[in-house]
């Protein structure tokens, strides 16, 4: 199973996805990232909170959706609002696409302590959303299950 997290900028709330899904995920799903218009480097407090957390950091870019033109993704996950506006590329084609919007820690302003909160919330709240996702055992399904375990588990974690 392959799942593509997308935010305009992928430097932080898509790549924190990918890392935790892939260090979750023991193989079970091979998470990517990628952005509308990446910022090209990825955010310094990711790989630091990622790291915190002893998540392999190893291999996160910032980068465009387009390198993943020939990789078909089981689902393509937005993760920030503005990119779940935009128009998904044709090639995502017939795949599954969810929002799983994300309050930016990257945005917040203030004190170290403040903006480490802000990370810490956000690594909470996705592994909890990919914890809760790998018990769908999504790989034993039909694509229509696929999507309504999906909108299901969406509606139950972002509500």
């Amino acid at each position: 199973m392959k799942i593509l997290y997308i935010c305009t900028h992928n430097r932080c709330r898509s790549i924190l996805s990918e890392a935790i899904t892939n260090h979750l995920s023991d193989g079970r799903i091979q998470a990517f990232s990628a952005g509308s218009q990446p910022a090209g480097e990825v955010h310094p407090l990711s790989l630091k909170y990622l790291a915190e957390h002893r998540i392999s950091t190893e291999g996160l870019q910032s980068q465009s959706w387009d390198v993943f033109e020939s990789m078909q993704p089981d689902i393509v996950i937005t993760v920030c609002d503005s990119a779940a506006a935009e128009q998904c590329p044709v090639w995502f084609g017939n795949t599954i696409k969810l929002h799983w919007g994300l309050k930016d820690p990257s945005k917040v302003e203030g004190s170290e302590s403040a903006v480490k909160a802000a990370f810490e919330e956000c690594v909470l709240i996705i592994r909890d959303r990919v914890r809760e996702l790998l018990q769908l055992d999504l790989a034993s399904k039909t694509s229509e299950q696929r999507q309504a375990a999906l909108s299901e588990l969406i509606e139950r974690t972002t509500n």
